[in-house]
């Protein structure tokens, strides 16, 4: 008859992974503004593309590149 090891013996040796770290309130908070100002940028340039015809052109893209992208941030 085989001597069988306890449970806690044989699972001594498995590593496991630890929790991730939650993110501070200022970080979730910066993350959350960033997320925002990208889903405003994607809703100007889609309606800017609507109004052009919405077609992708080069001359619309530079066009979006110098309204969208040069401009100074508004905060």
């Amino acid at each position: 008859m085989a001597v069988s090891t306890p449970l806690a013996l044989a699972l001594h040796d498995i590593a496991v992974p630890a929790a991730p770290a939650r993110k501070s309130f200022f970080a979730r908070f910066v993350a959350a503004l960033a997320t925002a100002r990208q889903r405003e940028a994607e809703r100007e340039i889609a309606r800017f593309l609507a109004h052009s015809g919405g077609k992708f052109t080069d001359e619309t893209e530079r066009e979006i590149e110098r309204r969208f992208l040069s401009a100074p941030t508004q905060w």
